[in-house]
């Protein structure tokens, strides 16, 4: 938040719309988080193989792809109040649906559509955040944003066990999948853009539109295929948006097999590596801003707070050699937190180098490419450890992509440059 004299100065509802955002993905990320912890309940009841629950998940990663695309397309023409909206409720329904699955297949039918539903958050936020806030204070509402993302993979280890021992794990989809409609009801008629809005004063708009370009007509998204920019953001997150899928659908699964965790004891693990994660979105955010407010350059900032994330996130190689399993939970829990401050910066370079007419799309066309690595990476996942039995080799991937991904980026965009895109 900003300093309270600031804040008094240039008024603070920008602030509010960053907790309904906020809100929606901590909902996002509690809806797909509850297959997460019940996977090895579901496995031994229904009795799915490794290969099989890593196909499901790539169900997901599939919609997720394919609903990203045209999500953020959809976003930038019906714009983020209708287009964040229709995408909650389809996904609501979607994650209440798991409980009429009655084996995999099911549960892959289940998943795909839920991925099409949720691919729409980011693109929403992305968008949402460049229509109402400035330059310099987008990596912190971005990252403020994701941490919701934690704040959703936290609640679901607290709330699933409870409500699948005493109702079943049909109630724990039935009853979280149905928890966005309520958000629905908030969103709607709070949400206008700042302009319209009567709750801005004349000195926060002047504050929101003091460093951001004119608006313009809307553009294509073919426009954006032949810019460095684009293939700088959608190569990194192919590469590292599958790391923390990997997080999200096998965490809870890796840690009861290696530590024979039961369900009810599985809440205080996946919450500290989750709480860590949160905070290393907030931190991910506030620090490359913070080097922007000492002089540094957009290029610099965010790029250094990359290279430092993939740099602290090496250490997660060591997961399966450990011996205790609260090694593991600290070491998982830093890897996520460098992740999401990791995340942060990405996202936010997407508004820092297109116009924000043309942010949905060019966030739903890197969390397309996101998507697909995710799927790619999920379909391997299970053959992995179904034919070797252990993990090693995933998490030694987890461990170096992001260093590899920060020099990708950096070698086609070594600027940072602003695009110039046409209609």
């Amino acid at each position: 938040m900003p300093p309270a004299d600031t804040a008094q100065r240039t008024g603070r509802f920008r602030w509010i719309i960053c907790g309904l955002l906020f809100l929606a993905t901590v909902i996002n990320y509690l809806d797909r988080s509850v297959l997460g912890v019940l996977a090895k309940t579901l496995q031994t009841e229904i009795g799915w193989t490794d290969t099989e629950y890593g196909d499901i998940n790539a169900a997901f990663q599939l919609a997720y792809a394919l609903g990203f695309v045209v999500l953020g397309w959809f976003m930038d023409r019906a714009g983020t109040r209708i287009g964040y909206a229709v995408s909650l409720i389809f996904w609501s329904f979607a994650a209440a649906a798991h409980a009429l699955a009655h084996g995999a297949l099911g549960f892959g039918i289940a998943r795909f559509f839920l991925g099409l539903g949720e691919a729409g958050n980011f693109p929403a936020v992305v968008k949402a955040i460049a229509e109402w806030f400035p330059r310099r204070e987008r990596a912190l509402a971005t990252g403020i944003v994701i941490s919701g993302t934690t704040i959703g993979a936290v609640l679901a280890p607290l709330v699933v066990p409870p409500l699948t021992l005493h109702f079943g794990w049909q109630a724990a989809f039935a009853i979280t999948g149905l928890v966005g409609l309520a958000w629905v009801a908030l969103w709607l008629p709070i949400y206008k853009l700042p302009h319209e809005h009567p709750r801005v004063g004349a000195a926060e708009l002047a504050h929101i539109e003091s460093d951001r370009e004119p608006p313009g007509a809307k553009i294509s998204w073919a426009s954006l295929i032949p810019h460095r920019q684009t293939w700088a953001i959608a190569v990194v997150k192919f590469l590292t948006d599958p790391i923390w899928w990997f997080y999200l659908f096998w965490n809870g699964k890796f840690l009861q097999e290696k530590f024979d965790i039961e369900l009810r004891g599985l809440a205080l693990p996946l919450m500290c590596i989750y709480i860590l994660a949160d905070l290393g979105s907030i931190a991910g955010g506030w620090f490359s801003s913070a080097l922007m407010k000492r002089g540094w350059t957009t290029n610099a900032a965010r790029k250094t707070a990359m290279l430092v994330c993939a740099i602290c996130v090496v250490p997660v190689i060591y997961v399966p050699f450990a011996q205790s399993q609260w090694t593991a939970v600290l070491l998982l829990g830093l890897a996520a937190a460098c992740h999401q401050g990791y995340a942060a910066n990405v996202f936010t370079l997407a508004s820092d180098m297109f116009p924000r007419r043309a942010v949905g799309s060019v966030t739903g066309l890197a969390g397309m490419m996101g998507a697909l690595g995710g799927f790619l990476f999920q379909m391997a996942a299970g053959r992995i450890i179904d034919l070797t039995g252990t993990y090693i080799s995933l998490f030694i991937l987890a461990g170096t992509i992001y260093l590899i991904a920060t020099a990708l980026m950096h070698l086609i965009t070594p600027r940072s440059e602003v695009a110039h895109v046409g209609g």
